[in-house]
């Protein structure tokens, strides 16, 4: 890890402050110095990126992510995959997230019981490249519930998408092999998929079972997140500390509230994508826009449109991310959720940014040192070509990332015309 020195650039710093012009030293993995305006950082730097005016920011967190959603188009076709050709695949996507400035990720269900954790120990050796992963758990679903996808007439639970239980007990057990697996976060399906068979408004999940994996996996020191679309599901999930809820997408009044009084010790990661682009894209897989799982596709992104807008004014933090890896919404094109925060939420441009870096660090678990230009943090950074506050689709289009920087060394360096220790964007 050579020291790094950032010249000629326009910070966007993560904390909320408008952009300044400045200078960034990286020394190890971590940020040494931040100046603004015409001050100089002291020492010298190995390497010196003059970023002619680009925009250095914090790198993006994905804060629902799914590396081995395989751009299938169902869940069997995803589970079926055979594990030697899904490893490959999910490093390559481990490779294509990071390429598109997501540096961070945290890992939201696994397709297979190990793969999660096995990605992440290759990404952290360094024998691939990727984001920081937080490994998640095969998705832990009850019997009949969204996950359950063995035929009724064979008794064969592994046909199945999720890992499924029946009962405290079983759930028990099922959260301990997960930890025995490794996994950073334990994941349980509360509610229904309307695409999976089951209800987005049903919650087939038991209290009992839910209070049952919380308490395991917090004796164990492990986070949990939830597959919750359901307003009760969501109120489950307050009223047990479920630190991380997907979608909440029908969460009512009650809910609202109940979140809300609790802001602090939750993070919301709607996916919208997802909604969006099914109910509308995905009539070459076979949901038609205008048949029944199209529209009720519709509803749901029309309801979860305005709870996540509920949840912003409250100060509800909501985050970017959620169930990329299908065929109509593939791997890489995560970035369109920014844009959807801001056309369809109603965020800034700056809260936007805000969600995926500020608040990303501590969706990540480290808030004091992940998401931010600042002294100390860690020196996960992109270059950018243009402002994103003015057009947040820029993060969209990977020629506009110039470079991408992961705990102080480049996965993706600018390109550079090398003179001596000189090293120059070419832009």
């Amino acid at each position: 890890m050579a020291d790094t020195l950032f010249t000629n650039v326009r910070i966007l710093d993560g904390t909320g402050d408008q952009p300044y012009p400045g200078e960034v030293l990286v020394q190890g993995a971590r940020i040494k110095q931040v100046s603004r305006g015409g001050r100089s950082v002291g020492g010298h730097a190995q390497t010196v990126i003059d970023g002619a005016g680009a925009t250095l920011m914090p790198g993006m967190v994905e804060a629902h992510c799914h590396l081995s959603w395989n751009n299938q188009p169902s869940l069997d076709a995803i589970q079926m995959m055979p594990t030697e050709e899904h490893t490959l695949f999910t490093a390559d996507m481990a490779g294509l997230l990071i390429d598109a400035g997501f540096t961070s990720a945290v890992g939201a269900a696994s397709a297979k019981p190990r793969l999660d954790v096995v990605i992440r120990n290759a990404i952290k050796s360094g024998q691939i490249a990727g984001p920081r992963y937080l490994a998640g758990s095969q998705e832990i679903a009850t019997v009949g519930g969204l996950g359950d996808t063995s035929p009724p007439h064979l008794d064969f639970p592994e046909l199945s998408f999720g890992h499924l239980v029946s009962g405290p007990e079983e759930m028990r057990a099922a959260v301990r092999q997960f930890i025995k697996y490794g996994v950073d976060l334990i994941k349980l399906n509360l509610s229904g998929e309307e695409i999976a068979g089951v209800g987005a408004e049903e919650t087939p999940m038991s209290d009992e079972e839910v209070a049952m994996a919380v308490s395991e996996a917090k004796r164990r020191g492990k986070r949990v997140a939830a597959h919750a679309r359901s307003s009760e599901s969501v109120k489950m999930c307050i009223r047990h500390g479920i630190e991380l809820i997907y979608h909440a997408s029908f969460a009512d009044e009650e809910a609202l509230d109940m979140l809300e009084a609790a802001k602090d010790k939750h993070f919301v990661a709607p996916g919208l994508a997802w909604l969006i682009k099914t109910a509308t894209e995905a009539a070459d897989y076979g949901v038609d826009p205008n048949g029944p799982m199209g529209m009720m596709y519709a509803r749901e992104r029309d309801i979860a449109i305005e709870t996540m807008r509920k949840m912003h004014k409250r100060g509800i933090r909501v985050l970017p991310g959620g169930d990329y890896g299908f065929a109509w919404i593939p791997h890489g094109t995560n970035a369109q959720d920014l844009e959807y925060l801001v056309d369809k939420v109603g965020m800034t441009p700056m809260e936007a940014i805000l969600s995926t870096t500020k608040h990303g660090g501590a969706i990540m678990g480290m808030p004091g040192e992940l998401g931010q230009i600042r002294e100390g943090y860690l020196a996960d950074l992109l270059l950018v070509d243009g402002d994103p506050l003015s057009n947040i689709r820029l993060l969209q289009d990977k020629r506009r990332i110039l470079a991408v920087m992961k705990d102080g060394s480049f996965h993706r360096a600018p390109q550079a015309s090398s003179q001596s220790r000189q090293t120059r964007w070419a832009g």
